[in-house]
């Protein structure tokens, strides 16, 4: 079994949802101990924003961490995971 992907918290997810309800596949991720980058460039404004809001939610429910990385572009940790950007 290959070590990477059976250690829990060292995956690393990219995902450019196309509606607000896709933003629950990274909820689910960082539920699962997957760091997730969510880049929402290719939506509307709104559906951006709306889309940004449910994952931070959840994410925070989960105790997780969110980090912009650019402009609709973010990083959504799960808990204990530590981020440092420069």
């Amino acid at each position: 079994m290959n070590q990477f992907t059976s250690n829990p918290g060292r995956e690393l997810l990219v995902i450019r949802p196309h509606a607000v309800e896709d933003g629950m596949t990274a909820v689910l991720a960082v539920r699962d101990r997957k760091t997730v980058v969510v880049d929402l460039s290719g939506m509307d404004s709104s559906q951006a924003q709306r889309t940004a809001d449910f994952v931070s939610g959840g994410v925070e429910a989960l105790d997780g961490g969110l980090h912009r990385l650019a402009d609709h572009v973010y990083l959504f940790t799960p808990a204990g995971i530590q981020v440092t950007l420069n």
